[in-house]
């Protein structure tokens, strides 16, 4: 991997703005269009991106298709796709403001499952971060107006959703490459949706073909800058600056859809927000010690 943090960094934000861009492009087409259909184009084209990224390396498909843990790589497929529709339907329902400020708490589910599952020494400090990140979703969810709803709840289960998809790809890497997950959750995610996608298909009017390319050229462009940004420095390091994604999101949420920024969201966002980053610091100075 080249050491090069300013790079890495630099990529990581690039890529939360393309990946926020492409959230605000798939609640525009996902208001008239269903999720599926959506997502089962994307994830062609990404599958096509993969595919042609993998025939380039030595041994091409054989090198990257390769895994010692199959089952678990299939799941973490099953798991991505689940997240991606979870949220660009909850960002037609909630909104983008609230549904990232909610999905942001995944890496809190992490660091709560990651003792368990992955046997991690989960220290006190950390612990307290998960604590307040999971209030900052409670404050989001703002009790005292809350009405138990499936829209209302969908956005938690899928920051679960995510969470365990990271817990299952750090267990992957122990034994497999980023190329090779990377490879498996696009070919799973793009077998899954093109069985079920057929089911729910629609025709796309002409008009919206250049809002559904724009969709696909973020989604590809996006994974690129990711990749390369791990490629130059450590995940660790490069953790806090993921919730870019969440202040891109917003502002284009509040200046695009007129999406409403109450206390409750802005409150318990930052909390969210705050004990991530804490946590992610922690497990930095873990892992240099």
């Amino acid at each position: 991997m080249i050491n090069n943090v300013k790079n890495g960094i630099l990529l990581i934000i690039l890529a939360t703005l393309f990946f926020a861009t492409m959230d605000g492009v798939s609640r525009y087409l996902a208001e008239t269009y269903n999720v599926f259909v959506i997502n089962m184009i994307r994830s062609w084209v990404l599958a096509i991106l993969v595919i042609s990224i993998s025939l380039r390396k030595k041994n091409g498909l054989k090198k990257v298709i390769t895994t010692k843990q199959p089952y678990i790589q299939f799941i973490r497929g099953i798991l991505l796709i689940l997240a991606i529709l979870i949220g660009v339907y909850s960002f037609t329902t909630l909104g983008l403001v609230q549904t990232h400020s909610i999905l942001s708490s995944f890496p809190l589910i992490v660091v709560a499952f990651s003792g368990p599952i992955l046997k991690e020494k989960i220290g006190i400090q950390r612990w307290m971060a998960v604590l307040f990140g999971f209030i900052g979703v409670l404050i989001i969810l703002n009790p005292a107006d809350f009405i138990i709803s499936f829209d209302a709840l969908l956005p938690v289960a899928g920051a679960f959703v995510l969470g365990f998809y990271t817990i299952l790809t750090r267990k992957v890497s122990e034994t497999d490459t980023s190329e090779t997950s990377f490879f498996w959750v696009a070919m799973v995610g793009c077998a899954v949706m093109s069985i079920i996608g057929p089911f729910f298909w629609e025709p796309i009017f002409f008009k919206d073909w250049t809002l559904m390319a724009l969709l696909c050229i973020l989604s590809t462009a996006g994974h690129f800058l990711l990749i390369k940004a791990y490629e130059n420095a450590e995940a660790s390091v490069l953790q806090p600056f993921t919730y870019f994604q969440l202040f891109f999101a917003s502002i284009i949420g509040i200046y695009i859809f007129n999406d409403k920024v109450t206390l409750s969201i802005f409150l318990g966002g930052s909390i969210v927000v705050a004990s991530g980053i804490f946590a992610a610091w922690r497990n930095y100075i873990k892992t240099k010690k």
